[in-house]
């Protein structure tokens, strides 16, 4: 009951906005007259003969769209009306634009401006920044980050957004505060425990996030030093963030064969925080924990029922990206990777290493998740000290290109360090789970990513959107079109707190896509084909502004900073 008190307020908040967009659906589907706001004059915008979906999940209807400035002005019978430009729609869709509920970096928006494309080409207006990791906060002796020739430092979100807005994006960010960057400001990456003067400095720190405009915590816990933080740390830091109307987002502490628990502990963060909770990328990884999918929706159920607020994404692949350094047990990094990955040249201390992998389960043990077969661990990225030649391969064919064995292969990869791999380890059953359940969304869990400066990519990063709806619309039949359209917009604006977006309503936000529902389509492949643009975004608008016009790129950048509360 005390939940439910906890969240009263804003479910009724969000419940009389979503009400109140059906209504206006509903009266546009039967009387088919136009409702907008007071006429300044002409739209900067009019889109006719169109088939609105409008996020709400409500069955699509003819319409018309016109935009003023950087909202949507109207919605109905429009055609005629003056126009500064108007967009033949010729019966496509046009919907909400996209949420990515966890797409990584934003400071690759700065260092590489084109990056954008493989984000906006999916539809995607807004995303999520962040994970453990996250811009901000930084300590004053970081070192500083060369954006397009010149070096800048930055300790505050504050100072962060700012720069965001000085060199202007394409697309619409939100940043969470990483709880992994918080433990390293203050303790660095080693297994130690805050002390009590630790921790308020840790606490400090978000809510100076949070008073920038955060939308809440993240953590990371299965990678160092995330894994050493305790449950009461992430309650007690995250309790902060719900000072501030903060939502809890977790990459759990496991997603296999102990994912459960994790949930868990995931609910009693939220719960001892006073926050809600959101999951990321859920999933059950590994062939024997498979069957666990169906266990941990029924425990969010649960909780849900229970007047938990929680909710989870997911990306529609059946390969995760994770760093190969996460094939070991993540104790040997207590006193620092750098010192760890030193020691790793010695055959004694391999041979152990060899040994725990193939024989011991009591942690995240991918190597078991693979199937303790190499040829499906694929190499995507590494640093400058690896081969390029074993990027897009398997470790079993990198092991031939290296002239070694797989297991001296994979040792001297995670001693070379930033090798980042695509694991073989889910199923398209859990993803039909999933799907059927009501508060999973979508998300590409990857950052902006430039084909011409990158060496590949998980295709997710290219195509994770319109792969929901050629797949699980079009080929599975496991989502309407309109639900899974209110799945990537509204309700994932709802739960970043974006209350002026995810709906096409007079009023709202013009953050919009217009697609062909039979064309839109994933074309990203693992491996060599990683890193192509998906097709059949026709125009996308952010903020009223054109940044696909015609299937073409255009150089504008409307894109803001959306800070909590769904200010900018």
């Amino acid at each position: 009951m005390t939940l439910m008190h906890a969240y009263r307020g804003r479910i009724r908040s969000r419940t009389a906005r979503v009400f109140e967009i059906m209504l206006f659906a509903a009266l546009t589907m039967l009387t088919g007259c136009a409702v907008e706001t007071p006429d300044p004059g002409p739209f900067d915008v009019l889109i006719i003969n169109a088939r609105v979906i409008d996020g709400a999940g409500n069955p699509w209807f003819r319409a018309d769209v016109g935009i003023r400035g950087d909202r949507i002005a109207a919605v109905g019978a429009l055609a005629g009306q003056p126009a500064v430009r108007t967009i033949d729609a010729s019966d496509r869709v046009v919907s909400p634009g996209f949420v990515d509920m966890m797409g990584q970096s934003t400071t690759v928006l700065m260092t590489d401006p084109s990056s954008a494309e493989s984000k906006l080409r999916q539809g995607i207006t807004t995303y999520l920044s962040g994970e453990g990791g996250s811009p901000a906060p930084r300590s004053a002796d970081a070192p500083p980050v060369d954006v397009q020739g010149d070096a800048h430092q930055w300790q505050t979100y504050r100072e962060y957004f700012g720069l965001l807005e000085q060199y202007g994006i394409p697309i619409n960010v939100v940043h969470d505060v990483g709880l992994t960057q918080v433990r390293r400001v203050v303790l660095g990456d080693e297994d130690v425990q805050p002390t009590v003067e630790q921790l308020e400095e840790m606490k400090a720190l978000v809510r100076q996030a949070m008073e920038d405009g955060a939308v809440g915590t993240s953590t990371s816990l299965i990678y160092p030093p995330a894994i050493y933080a305790s449950t009461e740390e992430l309650i007690e830091l995250t309790r902060v963030a719900g000072e501030y109307g903060g939502v809890y987002f977790t990459h759990m502490r496991n997603e296999s064969n102990a994912v459960l628990d994790a949930i868990r502990e995931a609910i009693e963060v939220g719960a001892g925080a006073g926050v809600p909770v959101h999951i990321y990328h859920l999933k059950a990884a590994g062939q024997e924990n498979w069957p666990l999918m169906k266990d941990a929706l029924a425990l969010i159920d649960s909780a849900r029922s229970e007047g938990m607020d929680v909710t989870a994404d997911i990306y529609p692949y059946t390969r995760n990206g994770i760093g190969l350094g996460s094939f070991l047990h993540p104790r040997h990094y207590a006193a620092g990777t750098g010192s760890f990955l030193a020691t790793l040249g010695d055959p004694a201390l391999r041979a152990d290493l060899q040994r725990e992998v193939e024989s011991t389960s009591d942690w995240e043990n991918w190597y078991r998740h693979v199937g303790m077969n190499w040829d499906n661990v694929l190499i995507v990225s590494a640093s400058d000290a690896v081969d390029p030649a074993v990027i897009n391969r398997s470790i079993t064919e990198a092991a031939e290109v290296l002239g070694t064995d797989p297991w001296t292969a994979f040792f001297d990869l995670v001693q070379a360090g930033g090798v980042s791999v695509n694991p073989q380890s889910m199923n398209e059953e859990q993803k039909w789970l999933a799907l059927g359940a009501e508060y999973v969304m979508i998300d590409t869990d990857a950052s902006p990513v430039n084909p011409e400066t990158a060496d590949s990519s998980h295709p997710r990063a290219f195509g994770a959107f319109p792969r929901v709806i050629a797949k699980y619309v079009r080929e599975d039949s496991v989502l309407s079109l309109e639900d899974a359209v209110r799945r990537m917009s509204s309700m994932a604006a709802q739960r970043l707190g974006l209350h002026d977006r995810g709906f096409v309503a007079p009023g709202m936000a013009a953050d919009l896509v217009v697609f062909d529902p039979q064309q839109i389509r994933d074309m990203a492949e693992f491996g060599d084909g990683a890193m192509r643009y998906a097709e059949g975004v026709d125009f996308l608008f952010v903020n009223g502004g054109l940044v696909i016009d015609r299937g073409e790129l255009t150089d504008h950048a409307p894109g803001r900073v959306l800070r909590r509360g769904g200010g900018s």
